[in-house]
């Protein structure tokens, strides 16, 4: 077995984790055509059921986000940000343009809520960038999710399913999990209410975080430094798989009991 790939037994099923490694992935690069060219050489194909989990840097970038910083020409708002936060003042600009909402901080990072989901800097990421650059999130990572899909798919004449994924800390956890921005082909959220547990007991409010799972899983061989393994076959997991794409489903702020309580505590 090779240091890409990995297998892990659940409930009698096998799940098998199959990094794929690629070239840097530049601006302006077909992305669908590199994972082809990438598998073939690695000798992997596709087959139905099978799920791709890409990272969202090597998205966005393809997709032209990537963003020299000698570009930008900060505010005066940024600049008093950027100095409460320890920030680079041309980034902090990125971060108020890009983010629904600054909200609080430590040093190196901004917390915010960009499009509906917290996001410490809102996405924007010097790590796997060019020297004097940041990679924004994808513009739509739902629909980049649906389209190289149908790219994969039509090669391998299968179903598939295609997560975009990002790292994210967890309130008063050290280190990073995956979280899905963007999903085609499976059911990103499985609702699990009505349901009975071990003891028969109904559950009433649980929802399985299905994409954001493999994410995290996927992570685990993709690594977050030099791996050159932008993505990830996931085959055999336990996932609902649909035609079309399902929007990441959220909670609106006064139901997330982290921001709801947060934001009490600021008034």
């Amino acid at each position: 077995m090779s240091n890409s790939e990995h297998e892990y037994s659940c409930d009698n099923t096998l799940m098998q984790l199959l990094g794929i490694r690629t070239p840097i992935i530049r601006q302006g690069d077909d992305l669908v055509q590199i994972l082809l060219e990438s598998l073939e050489k690695q000798g992997t194909k596709l087959q139905n059921g099978d799920i791709i989990v890409l990272a969202e840097s090597a998205v966005a970038t393809s997709e032209g986000r990537v963003v020299r910083l000698a570009d930008i020409e900060p505010t005066e708002e940024a600049c008093e940000l950027a100095l409460n936060y320890q920030l680079d003042p041309r980034e902090m600009q990125l971060i108020i343009e890009e983010c629904d909402e600054i909200f609080g901080g430590v040093p190196g990072a901004a917390l915010t809520i960009t499009r509906g989901t917290l996001s410490p800097n809102a996405g924007i990421d010097s790590s796997n960038a060019p020297d004097g650059c940041v990679v924004l999130l994808p513009e739509d990572p739902q629909k980049s999710a649906a389209f190289i899909r149908k790219g994969l798919e039509k090669a391998f004449s299968c179903h598939i399913g295609v997560i975009v994924g990002d790292s994210r800390t967890q309130p008063l956890r050290l280190g990073c999990v995956g979280i899905a921005l963007g999903t085609s082909g499976i059911e990103p959220v499985e609702d699990a209410r009505g349901s009975l547990d071990i003891f028969g007991k109904e559950l009433k409010i649980t929802r399985k975080a299905v994409a954001d799972n493999i994410v995290s899983a996927a992570q685990l061989v993709m690594g977050e430094a030099g791996e050159s393994i932008p993505a990830v076959i996931i085959k055999g997991a336990p996932v609902k798989m649909i035609e079309g794409s399902v929007e990441m489903p959220l909670f609106s702020r006064e139901e997330c009991m982290y921001y709801s309580n947060i934001n009490k505590n600021r008034k």
